[in-house]
Order: structure tokens, then C-alpha cells, then sequence
């Protein structure tokens, strides 16, 4: 056993550092690395047959700290009677309106690419196909094309996005 407390001598200091820089409770790091020694003294024999030791402790300490943290997850108590959440989807189903607007504003190719692949539903790749080209291409062609639909949408509409991105409003006299 001269082997574990050998090497608990050498890197103590500097598990116990590792363990109170990533737990504020110095008591709770004390009992951690109190568990990591016990650890290494179940080990016995095959402890002091080890190539690095210092790993070993390192990992074992790691791994208890994980586990320490998986078992003192802080839950926040839920209310019995949540309310109910109404998705306000108002603002896209009026903004459909302006679709169509914005669709003649842009080139025939990107018009194309819109219509087959967000509005009637053809895979990127059923598009590739059928235009001829790559998959990468279609996939840059459709991402262009939205990117543009967007610009038009933005300009005919006068959009305005909330804080997550989405829309939230806009001009309803767009045409």
C-alpha cells in the first residue's frame, strides 16, 4: 500500500485544486476527493501496478465529479395548472398574402425553385434530377432563392421580427 499513499502524496494537492475550481463548496470537493482515495485503495495491488497513476487519479476524480453533478441536478418545481401555450401563427398565415408578390419579383429560375421545392414539395435531390444538376448546386440554388424571396418579402411587406427571429408583424397593405 506504500505505492497509493506514495502517489496520494504526490498529486492530492492538485485534485484537490482541480475538484474546488469547479465546485464552490470546499466541503463537498474535500468529501469528493475523500471518495477518490478510498476508490484508490480498493484498487490495492492492482493500484501500484499502474503506468500513470497520476491518470488513473485524475480520471477517477473526473468521473466522480460528473456523477456528483448528475445526482444534484437543481430542479425548478413546475406549477399543477400551466397555461395553455397559443402559438400566434396569425402573423405568417396574413403574411401569405404577400407571396405571391414577392414570387414575380424574383427570376423565373429562383421563382421555379421556390415552387417545386418549398411549395409543392419536391425533394433537393427529385430537383437535381430533374434540372440536371448536382445535388450541391440545387441545394445553393434553393438556399439562394430564399434568400432572395426574403429580401422581396422584406421590401414588399415591410417585416418585422421579434427577438427569436420570428415574425411577428408587418405591413398588411403590402401587394
Amino acid at each position: 500500500m506504500k505505492c497509493i499513499t506514495s502517489a496520494w502524496d504526490q498529486h492530492e494537492s492538485e485534485l484537490r485544486h482541480f475538484l474546488q475550481s469547479r465546485i464552490n463548496d470546499q466541503d463537498v470537493a474535500e468529501d469528493l476527493l475523500q471518495d477518490v482515495f478510498v476508490k484508490a485503495l480498493a484498487q490495492g495491488q492492482k493500484f501500484c501496478q499502474l503506468e500513470n497513476t497520476r491518470a488513473w487519479l485524475y480520471r477517477v476524480t473526473r468521473n466522480h465529479l460528473i456523477d456528483y453533478f448528475r445526482s444534484h441536478k437543481i430542479y425548478q418545481e413546475v406549477p399543477e395548472q400551466l397555461p395553455d401555450v397559443v402559438e400566434n401563427s396569425e402573423p405568417l398565415v396574413n403574411l401569405s398574402r404577400c407571396l405571391p408578390t414577392a414570387l414575380t419579383k424574383l427570376s423565373n429560375e429562383d421563382r421555379e425553385v421556390i415552387e417545386l421545392c418549398d411549395l409543392q414539395g419536391l425533394t433537393q435531390a427529385e430537383y437535381a434530377l430533374r434540372k440536371s444538376i448536382t445535388l450541391p448546386g440545387a441545394k445553393s440554388r434553393l438556399q439562394r432563392a430564399r434568400k432572395r424571396l426574403k429580401i422581396e418579402l422584406n421590401s414588399a411587406c415591410k417585416i418585422i421580427f421579434d427577438e427569436q427571429g420570428k415574425v411577428c408583424c408587418f405591413d398588411p397593405e403590402c401587394q
